[in-house]
């Protein structure tokens, strides 16, 4: 249903006379075109205490970052996060790809059998492209080498193990990074002085699932322990902190999964623009 567009200037006037003055403190929802995030006509304009400290640790983490700067990225598809890897790869030093999306790089690089694990079709197009500008940029980037496998998307399903040169039997497939996997990742984390993570490496949810992501979890609480700035990138990630209680043990825990998302791809949303102006 479209908004008639007299109801909805109706709307933002009425949101208009309820105040004096307009602060802004929803970095949730900062990157949505809302009557409340951009439709309020005050003179005086502000960002919350909120809106501020997100906005001061993604500014910092983006344009002057402590190095070895890593970025961790997880979730399912390439093709959602093509513009977070591209733009990334123009900040980092190192990126950590795991989680669904790795078996689309895993089969379009090593060729490798991925049963019926994720496969994104159109994001497969760009992968060599990205490999590309990650290798003119100087920026190292390590995928998963091994599997914790299920015979069926289920939380009970039957599990095994695979490798990257043994492939994923057909009918299989992976739901988390295995143990050698983890030692990789673990070690990458260990050498960064900042790291921005948006997406968990398995399916954490469950149980049988989430051995990779909660030992990546631990290390980089670990390493924020030793002066490290790690940024948790809202959305699963967030909820991987309040999975694990670890939500006061790294430096930032976003309020914002699409929000931070934008902002890590380089978007500069309109609210954003707007309270840039304040």
């Amino acid at each position: 249903i479209k908004a008639e567009p007299a109801k909805v200037e109706a709307f933002r006037a009425s949101l208009s006379k309820l105040g004096d003055v307009y602060v802004n403190d929803a970095f949730g929802t900062a990157h949505r075109a809302h009557s409340s995030m951009v439709g309020v006509n005050l003179p005086q304009k502000a960002a919350g205490f909120l809106m501020k400290k997100e906005l001061d640790y993604f500014a910092k983490a983006l344009e002057s970052p402590e190095r070895p700067f890593l970025a961790i990225l997880g979730g399912a598809k390439v093709q959602d996060k093509i513009q977070l890897i591209s733009n990334m790869l123009d900040k980092v030093n190192e990126m950590i790809i795991g989680g669904g999306m790795a078996f689309t790089f895993l089969k379009v690089l090593n060729n490798m059998e991925i049963g019926n694990s994720l496969f994104d079709e159109e994001g497969s197009k760009i992968v060599k492209d990205l490999m590309a500008k990650a290798e003119k940029n100087g920026v190292k980037i390590t995928l998963p080498v091994d599997f914790v496998t299920a015979d069926k998307f289920d939380e009970n399903a039957q599990t095994g193990t695979a490798t990257v040169a043994s492939g994923i039997p057909a009918g299989w497939m992976g739901l988390d990074c295995g143990p050698e996997s983890v030692k990789k990742f673990v070690e990458v984390v260990g050498r960064a002085k900042q790291i921005v993570w948006n997406g968990p490496v398995g399916v954490f949810e469950w149980d049988k699932f989430a051995k990779g992501t909660k030992a990546l979890m631990d290390k980089v609480v670990e390493v924020t322990g030793k002066g490290c700035i790690t940024i948790i990138g809202g959305g699963d990630t967030a909820t991987c902190c309040a999975k694990w209680n670890t939500e006061d043990k790294v430096s930032h825990v976003s309020t914002g999964g699409g929000a931070s998302l934008e902002l890590l791809e380089g978007k500069s949303s309109f609210i954003f623009i707007c309270l840039s102006k304040c």
